[in-house]
């Protein structure tokens, strides 16, 4: 079987659709039923066989640097590469080269939540001999990928040929990709794309429209990621941990006289006092609620003091 060791996951983004939640938190790093979003991405990709990790950061690297402070996850080498200045996927991609060198990669977006196979994928890059191979989906949220006989076409609409499908935010590159990306430049990699296209390069892609995928844009889909993992009992199939989904933190104190009602979460080292109600809430770690306070579709931010009755917010 073909396999590949080394991942670039993309840990950059501004999380900007997400603020204020991502104000002081990096959005790869938002907790879902206690977990970092980012790791639902390498525990993905240990699944596969990938060995080694590179992360790209921005905002508040500091934030990346705790969560993996032995530079590893799961007994894997995790490289932190830092962009004071924010340079786009593609520049994010030349930024990585002297850590990948002459080897292929898989890239994986670390704010994605997704279960699709990936062998496909991976199978589909060896066995046509591509430069490049996207994962295809079908979103509902664009068709910027024209994707022919197995082969993309076109990206952006570059060749005025109508997109028929999503990038799945997950590709494999060969590291030719390095030579057509210039140095210290913020660029997407879709224009590198295009013009690859052009100039005749072999750019594949693999239709994966099984599983859940999911790209947390808002407060809102950030809240349904919860209810449908709830309601539906979901656990990515590379997830072998048997403690997650986690409601509530060992580590959290509830007052039994509390309430937690519909799809409410607390977060690690939370206290929740005497007689409050939560609905359909959560708390991320280290969030205090007062006694008879009522929150419902509330988020609080971690270390966050809340006392009253809120609805519909952000804390």
């Amino acid at each position: 079987m073909a396999t590949i060791t080394q991942a670039f996951v993309l840990g950059a983004g501004l999380g900007t659709r997400l603020r204020p939640l991502t104000d002081d938190l990096p959005k790869p790093l938002v907790p879902i039923f206690q977990k970092p979003l980012i790791t639902f991405a390498l525990d993905h990709l240990i699944d596969i066989g990938i060995e080694s990790f590179m992360i790209n950061t921005h905002r508040l690297p500091e934030q990346f640097a705790n969560a993996f402070a032995n530079q590893t996850y799961r007994d894997r080498p995790v490289r932190l590469v830092h962009e004071p200045e924010l340079l786009g996927t593609g520049g994010g991609i030349k930024n990585i080269e002297p850590y990948l060198k002459s080897a292929l990669f898989i890239a994986y977006s670390g704010d994605v939540l997704t279960d699709i196979d990936l062998q496909p994928l991976i199978d589909e890059h060896f066995r046509c001999g591509n430069d490049v191979t996207l994962a295809l989906r079908d979103t509902g949220l664009a068709a910027a990928v024209a994707f022919r006989n197995g082969r993309v076409v076109d990206i952006s609409n570059r060749y005025g040929m109508a997109g028929n499908h999503d990038f799945a935010n997950i590709a494999v590159w060969n590291p030719g990709i390095f030579e057509r990306i210039p140095p210290d430049r913020r660029i997407s990699f879709i224009p590198i794309i295009a013009d690859w296209i052009g100039a005749g390069g072999k750019i594949g892609g693999v239709v994966l429209n099984d599983g859940k995928w999911f790209n947390i844009g808002s407060r809102t889909e950030y809240l349904e990621v919860h209810l449908m993992i709830s309601e539906e009992h979901w656990k990515p199939h590379y997830l072998k941990t048997s403690a997650w989904p986690e409601r509530v933190a060992a580590s959290a104190i509830v007052d039994r006289t509390a309430q937690l009602r519909g799809c409410t979460v607390v977060g690690r080292d939370c206290r929740v006092g005497a007689e409050a109600i939560l609905e359909d809430t959560i708390l991320w770690p280290g969030a205090q609620i007062a006694s008879k306070s009522h929150l419902r579709g509330c988020i609080v931010r971690a270390n966050q003091k809340v006392n009253g009755i809120h609805r519909d917010i952000d804390i």
